[in-house]
């Protein structure tokens, strides 16, 4: 039979007995039950238990049935023999506060529990220990990051700088990438210090693309300031529609300067306290000599582009634009960047995929752009095209002011009858069929109009508006009548 150890509550009322009992785990039973079976044996064989008919409690002063004072009659202990009560006799001056406290035994559930508390106790240290460390690290994180946003803790020169080196802003880049670019070529410490000088000045987010001249060493406030100055900017060119290879003296003695003048204005940069500049001239040459693949010329334009004369082999095949060249490079190099970029642009507006479509090579559809980009404004372009392929349907010469004008030094908006007898590769008045190269460069309108004629029966045209606008005509009598009232109204 089981017992359960009797508890010090048991025979206290329900409401004065808050504690609760805990059944403990079946191991502990079975050791507990078999510690009090064996003390019971060891005691079976002195004691006698007695009965304690009348509800009274070990030691109890309570009288029997007679009203005497108990004699334990009722319950008599055996030890080796029978006593009689007499023998009692010599404790009755003996009251309840001269007995022996009970002793008390250590519960081995208390150092069980101890254990647990101490082992409790030090999970719990280990818990504190780590979140401790959980947040040393996060402190550390947190001051890490504070450090690259706020920029505290970062290197930075003193001073504007020493020696020259050029940067590259590429298409796309961040304050974070041209920082990380100053960082390389040790324009600054750090990109940080670039960063955090730039912080909340408005001025850095409009760097555009292209290259800066700036100085190694410079503090991050320094080269704030050097790349937002207008003269920060190198390499950078414009390439107008219709502009040729080389300079164009007008009508009011103005100069518009062609495409190799504007590339060598763009190579020139102070370097190392030198002036790094590739001559127009040593531009034209590279073009005659070099090979033009190699110098990015298209495939599908290189034979006809090597058939040209000397100093416009590369006409038309520089698309109008903006560019950004590397200052101190060669004029091959200055030459190839330009051509590349031109390539990708001229594909974009249809070369050489487009030509199929039409009774013309990529190189002469080319060829018909740049006379439609000078003959007309944009609004007419399609119209000019036409007047173009019909006329070249027919074996009619196109005879266009602007072909006799593009080889002389001083072009004019009516020609010369001298000037058109001339016999020149692209004066279209004394030749039937294209001119052998283009006249200029053609915008990318220019070239998607020359692809994509209007469908008219026109071959007449001539400029009747102010604003530029041309009348177009199928018969030659009413292109001379416009002709004649454009004039009466100072047209031109």
């Amino acid at each position: 039979m089981r017992r359960r150890r009797p508890s010090p509550n048991d025979g206290v009322p329900a409401d004065d007995n808050p504690t609760e009992i805990l059944e403990l785990d079946e191991p502990y039973d079975d050791l507990y039950d078999e510690e009090i079976e064996g003390d019971r044996r060891g005691y079976d064989d002195d004691y006698e238990y007695y009965d304690d008919d009348d509800g009274r409690g070990d030691g109890d002063d309570s009288r029997s049935g007679n009203g005497e004072p108990g004699d334990l009659r009722e319950g008599r202990v055996r030890t080796g023999g029978e006593h009689d009560g007499d023998d009692f006799d010599e404790f009755d001056g003996f009251d309840d506060d001269d007995r022996a406290e009970p002793e008390y035994f250590a519960d081995e559930r208390d150092e069980e529990d101890a254990g647990t508390r101490r082992e409790g106790r030090g999970r719990r240290s280990l818990k504190w220990v780590a979140a401790l460390g959980l947040l040393a690290l996060l402190g550390a994180g947190a001051y890490f990051g504070a450090s690259e946003l706020l920029g505290f803790g970062y290197e930075d020169y003193e001073g504007s700088g020493e020696a020259d080196v050029i940067l590259h802003v590429e298409e796309g880049d961040v304050t974070s990438a041209i920082a990380a670019k100053l960082a390389e070529l040790d324009v600054v410490a750090s990109p940080e210090a670039f960063v955090e000088a730039g912080e909340g000045d408005e001025r850095v987010l409009g760097i555009q693309p292209g290259y800066y001249q700036v100085k190694t060493k410079m503090s991050g406030q320094a080269a704030v300031e050097a790349l937002v100055d207008d003269d920060a900017r190198v390499g950078h060119l414009q390439i107008k529609a219709g502009t040729k290879l080389f300079d164009v003296t007008q009508p009011d003695d103005s100069v518009t300067p062609g495409i190799f003048t504007l590339l060598a204005d763009a190579s020139c940069a102070q370097l190392g306290g030198k002036e790094t500049c590739v001559s127009a001239e040593e531009l034209r040459k590279t073009a005659d000599t070099a090979d033009l693949a190699e110098l990015g010329v298209p495939d599908w334009a290189v034979a006809d582009a090597g058939k040209a004369p000397k100093g416009r082999k590369l006409e038309g095949l520089i698309a109008p634009g903006v560019y950004d060249v590397k200052p101190g490079g060669g004029a091959k190099e200055l030459l190839s960047q330009v051509l590349t970029a031109s390539a990708t642009r001229m594909e974009a507006a249809g070369l050489p995929s487009a030509a199929g479509s039409t009774p013309y090579s990529p190189y002469q559809v080319l060829v018909i752009a740049s006379i439609v980009e000078m003959e007309g404004v944009k609004a007419d372009f399609t119209k000019v095209s036409s007047v173009i392929y019909n006329r070249l349907e027919i074996d009619m010469r196109l005879e266009m002011d602007s072909t006799v004008n593009y080889p002389l030094e001083r072009p004019t908006l009516t020609t010369k009858a001298q000037e058109r007898e001339k016999q020149t590769p692209w004066n279209t008045y004394r030749m039937t069929g294209l001119p052998q190269t283009p006249i200029g460069a053609p915008s990318l309108d220019a070239v998607e109009a020359a692809l994509n004629p209007e469908d008219t029966d026109f071959v007449y045209f001539v400029k009747c508006e102010k604003n530029g606008l041309s009348c177009f005509n199928v018969e030659y009598t009413d292109h001379q009548a416009d002709r004649d009232d454009a004039r009466a109204r100072g047209v031109y």
